[in-house]
């Protein structure tokens, strides 16, 4: 998915790699690509990458991304 809104923006691959697994498991289709980084006002080496979704999954997908983990028993 390269077209869709940012849902957030993260440091590396294997964060965004998380994170769209995560939205899958729970119906959301996502997509990421490389960040501008002159966007973020960050200079150096990194592999910012942007989460993103369909427009009509954002708030879902944010309040799954707000939800806390459960506490391990």
């Amino acid at each position: 998915m390269e077209t869709g809104v940012r849902l957030t923006v993260v440091s590396t691959q294997t964060e965004a790699d998380i994170i769209c697994a995560l939205l899958r498991e729970n119906g959301i289709a996502c997509g990421e690509r490389a960040a501008d980084m002159a966007t973020y006002g960050t200079a150096g080496f990194g592999g910012w990458r942007e989460i993103l979704v369909g427009e009509e999954q954002l708030e879902e997908a944010q309040r799954l991304l707000d939800t806390p983990p459960p506490a391990d028993e």
